[in-house]
């Protein structure tokens, strides 16, 4: 931990978190680490000490980058289909690699964009509000 753990500093703007997380940094200070591995979270930062354990992505990120992989490699795939007509076994040597790369590449930093965020707006479960008073 550092110095900076007590003191208050200024609300990052939206465009800062998120770069911030495209980075895989800590959402609060943009200078520590986010991730102990390829896609598991560090317990905290190892800057300013703020507690990961509030992180939750959930499956938020794997279907943001389905979604886009999967417009990329089917829209390739069936211009590929239709100009050329290659049999299905070139097919599955041509999109195989897109998919993984269109897949694994930028989904740890999605995660950490969506991670971002997530702390920039103060992202909390949903409450039961009693609306009889």
């Amino acid at each position: 931990m550092n110095e900076t753990v007590g003191t208050p500093e200024a609300q990052p703007t939206v465009l800062q978190s998120a770069l911030r997380g495209l980075a895989c940094k800590c959402p609060r200070c943009g200078e520590g680490k986010l991730y102990a591995g390829f896609l598991t979270l560090a317990p905290s930062c190892n800057r300013c000490g703020l507690d990961y354990a509030f992180i939750d992505a959930g499956d938020g990120p794997a279907i943001f980058i389905i979604m886009l992989a999967g417009a990329i490699v089917v829209g390739c795939a069936l211009v590929v289909e239709v100009k050329y007509q290659p049999p299905f076994w070139l097919h599955a040597v041509l999109w195989f690699p897109l998919i993984l790369a269109t897949t694994l590449l930028p989904l740890r930093s999605m995660k950490s964009l969506l991670i971002a965020l997530q702390f920039h707006h103060k992202a909390a479960p949903g409450r039961l509000i009693d609306r009889t008073k």
